[in-house]
């Protein structure tokens, strides 16, 4: 069910709130920090929200949903693919998203590299890194990552714009604060090292979602994913 737009609103001036709140602690510039709105499960109505309020973008987990949902609305967004990635479903991907946030693998980057190259794009991606070493959570391992964006700068269909990760959840609140420290630390690590080393920019940062968005932003996430806090439950 969608919320009316008043509520949707309310719940993401909130949101923005606090991620202002975030980057004042953190000494940053809220501008630097951008609020992906995560609409899967939700109607395309979801998607109009998200446009009318002024959002840039929206983030879907599964790829026919996403291209299904699209296909409902005419809204002028960015549509970025921030769930797994099966390769029999790059060329899909490839062709209806604007970019793909869970490139995990070098089998991947060669599949969204030739789908994108056959509809005559450059295809944004970002390296999706398991940052917290969590058996439950796709991405690749940090010690793999660097083979992972040499294999990708050699692809010229496609542009890497950074790095995304997932923190793992802990049985207790603090241990999954801990977690969440830990990994985008790791992350932003790894990207500084990997800009250095590669000396290829890597701007961009998705990491943190509505729990842990203010670690994620003293961290250095240039963007948070939220759906539920915006949307309702689904």
């Amino acid at each position: 069910m969608l919320l009316a737009y008043e509520e949707f609103t309310r719940r993401t001036d909130a949101i923005r709130a606090q991620i202002a709140a975030a980057c004042i602690g953190a000494r940053r510039d809220p501008a630097t920090v951008e609020l992906l709105a995560v609409t899967k499960t939700h109607p395309a109505g979801a998607v109009d929200h998200a446009a009318r309020y002024g959002l840039r973008g929206v983030g879907e987990n599964r790829v026919q949903e996403g291209v299904e949902k699209r296909a409902q609305t005419t809204t002028a967004i960015r549509w970025e693919l921030i769930g797994h990635l099966q390769s029999n479903k790059a060329k899909l991907a490839a062709r209806h998203f604007d970019r793909v946030q869970s490139v995990d693998s070098a089998k991947l980057l060669a599949h969204l590299d030739r789908a994108a190259a056959e509809c005559g794009k450059t295809l944004p991606v970002l390296l999706q890194i398991n940052a917290g070493d969590d058996p439950a959570k796709f991405g690749a391992d940090l010690t793999d990552a660097p083979a992972l964006l040499e294999a990708a700068l050699a692809l010229k269909a496609l542009r890497v714009d950074g790095l995304m990760t997932i923190a793992p959840l802990g049985a207790t609140p603090a241990e999954t604060t801990a977690h969440a420290e830990r990994t985008f630390a790791n992350l932003r690590t790894l990207r500084d090292d990997l800009a250095a080393r590669f000396a290829t920019p890597l701007p961009e940062l998705s990491m943190g979602m509505t729990g842990d968005l203010a670690i994620a932003v003293a961290a250095g996430s240039t963007m948070v994913r939220v759906g539920t806090a915006l949307f309702g439950s689904r």
